[in-house]
């Protein structure tokens, strides 16, 4: 998802000896970029060269494309599924108070906007949440509105129910922004694991696209916690596996 470490991810996979990555990151070929057409996203991947130079050193090669805004698009999901239905899709996901928090900074930073006030988007965005839930069943309101709201974004188990429903969860693997970021050796290895490329030690482990900004207010981190925690159960769930979000 955007702001939970996917920059990072791009960085450190493509270190493996068996994975290229595409030419950058945030490709967005299957949402905004699909009219440029198979052609044009090909050609920012690997040669079919480098495959067969590196399938031939190391035994197996991969490619990846890293687009956190594919996570809540349904067309995208179609689009992959028609692509490649045995693609394995790696889920990168943030605890989603920080998430609505690092989104907010991002955007006032390049907007150089000093003035907004966090308290009242979490105020406004709740409102508009409550009205408008009835309408998530509209693809083009659900990714053209509702999910350009920073709370909404982090509904994981929505947004993760169509992959689930296409794809085989064998092939899906979701990890949480916090443990790749404090424990990343052992979250890179079991990435590694679910690729089934062999283990390596991975030697730049800088982490990328960090921004600063002030720490939140205790009580509006209170106010979403609150806000959150069924939706974070719903995901818990869904997933069988949960994640340490609610503080």
């Amino acid at each position: 998802g955007v702001r939970c470490g996917t920059t990072s991810l791009y960085h450190y996979l493509g270190q493996h000896n068996c994975i290229k990555q595409a030419a950058y990151d945030e490709l967005g070929y299957f949402d905004d970029n699909f009219h440029l057409g198979l052609n044009w996203y090909r050609s920012l991947f690997p040669t079919k060269f480098m495959q067969k130079k590196i399938e031939n050193q190391y035994k197996k090669f991969l490619t990846y494309d890293v687009t956190p805004f594919y996570i809540y698009n349904p067309l995208v999901v179609d689009r992959i599924f028609k692509f490649s239905p045995n693609v394995k899709i790696i889920a990168a996901l943030r605890n989603p108070i920080d998430r609505a928090y690092s989104n907010f900074n991002n955007r006032l930073q390049q907007l150089n906007d000093t003035k907004t006030i966090f308290e009242d988007m979490v105020n406004n965005e709740i409102e508009i949440i409550k009205k408008k839930e009835k309408d998530t069943k509209d693809d083009a309101f659900l990714v053209n509105t509702f999910y350009e709201l920073d709370l909404a974004k982090g509904f994981y188990a929505e947004q993760l129910r169509l992959w689930f429903e296409k794809f085989p969860k064998k092939n899906i693997l979701l990890i949480s922004s916090e443990d790749l970021s404090t424990d990343t050796n052992r979250i890179i290895s079991e990435i590694f694991e679910f690729l089934e490329v062999p283990k390596q030690e991975i030697s730049d482990l800088t982490k990328q696209n960090k921004i600063k900004y002030p720490k939140m207010r205790d009580s509006t981190r209170e106010i979403l916690i609150d806000f959150f925690k069924p939706y974070n159960e719903k995901l818990f769930d869904m997933i069988g596996k949960r994640f340490d979000w609610n503080k």
